[in-house]
């Protein structure tokens, strides 16, 4: 656990060092920043803000973690285990985002990579870490509190579902300023909890990798945020989310540990669906949601039918606050 602390606090500083010189090369160069299409009029001012910040971070993360993996097996002959499964997830993922983010800033494609091509590359990733990482292992169960589920060859199936699913999901949660960050970096602490309980220390050091990058990374990502993640950063940690829990084979534990992710892509669902099924019937389409994903609606009037907008920092501590509340409640019933 020390081992894994000294990861953590080596990719914090790493990026707290090196994210001023991506701001700052962002800004000299003159680079178009995030672009704001969005109802929430106090959005508008961030216009411009240099994105694509993932880069760094995930850099930083996935080089510290090969780095200290290795130099762990070299002395003390401890197994990469699913270090490199979890490294090529997170990096596969990146790239797709890097590619999408690419379109929109360099090459002002404002839609970036089509839906179809982000979905079929998302889907080819998925493979990938299916064959290379999963079947090796034969396992074609899912493990549910010590139930064993048997999914035979749809097992496949499932885990393109959970790794390009919770990829989106994450991506439809960074909305607002440090949401998306402490809500991922709170998910790992609790996958992190799981490791050390199964002995799993090749994955709890990626784990510390990433919230060290993370909490870095949200020195700057802070309301005012200083610089965005892109998708380049959220479709990957969405992917290393689910792919942890699949290498701690504790698949189903996400669904409370990312409750946040799920509850967001939840509400782009239902007001989709809604909108769609009012209009044929009334001839004009009505919401459930103010605004989705979900921290828009709160945004724009709380929780109450007639609130008061809500800052970022009170929809921030709200959603962590449900995230962290459930992540406890996924442990609990692992272990109590």
């Amino acid at each position: 656990m020390l081992f894994s602390s000294i990861v953590g606090i080596v990719s914090f500083v790493l990026t707290i060092i090196t994210m001023p010189f991506f701001i700052r090369y962002y800004q000299m160069k003159k680079i178009g920043g995030q672009q704001m299409h969005e109802d929430v009029k106090q959005h508008l001012a961030k216009a411009g803000t240099p994105t694509m910040g993932g880069t760094v971070f995930l850099t930083v993360s996935l080089l510290v973690s090969l780095i200290f993996g290795m130099y762990n097996q070299v002395t003390h002959g401890a197994a990469l285990g699913a270090t490199l499964g979890i490294i090529l997830v997170v990096l596969i993922y990146g790239i797709i985002g890097f590619l999408d983010d690419f379109l929109k800033i360099f090459k002002q494609i404002n839609e970036g990579l089509t839906p179809w091509q982000k979905m079929s590359l998302q889907i080819i990733a998925g493979l990938l870490f299916y064959f290379i990482h999963v079947r090796p292992s034969d396992i074609t169960n899912l493990n549910i509190l010590g139930w064993e589920v048997p999914l035979g060859i749809f097992y496949v199936v499932f885990v393109i579902f959970w790794v390009v699913g919770f990829s989106n999901a994450v991506n439809l949660t960074d909305g607002i300023d440090g949401l998306a960050s402490i809500s991922v970096v709170i998910s790992l602490l609790a996958y992190g909890v799981i490791a050390i309980v199964q002995k799993q220390f090749d994955i709890l050091l990626i784990i510390s990798s990433m919230i060290g990058g993370l909490l870095g990374f949200f020195v700057f990502n802070k309301k005012p945020a200083k610089v965005f993640m892109g998708d380049v950063g959220s479709l990957a940690l969405g992917a290393m989310l689910a792919a942890i829990s699949i290498a701690l084979r504790q698949e189903w534990t996400l669904l409370l540990i990312g409750l946040v992710y799920v509850i967001e892509t939840a509400s782009v669902m239902l007001q989709v669906t809604y909108f769609k099924v009012t209009k044929r019937k009334y001839g004009e389409g009505r919401r459930i949601f103010r605004m989705t994903p979900f921290h828009h609606h709160l945004e724009l009037g709380g929780l109450s039918g007639h609130g008061k907008q809500w800052g970022e920092w009170r929809v921030d501590a709200f959603m962590w606050t449900v995230g962290l509340i459930s992540s406890l409640l996924a442990l609990a019933l692992l272990y109590l």
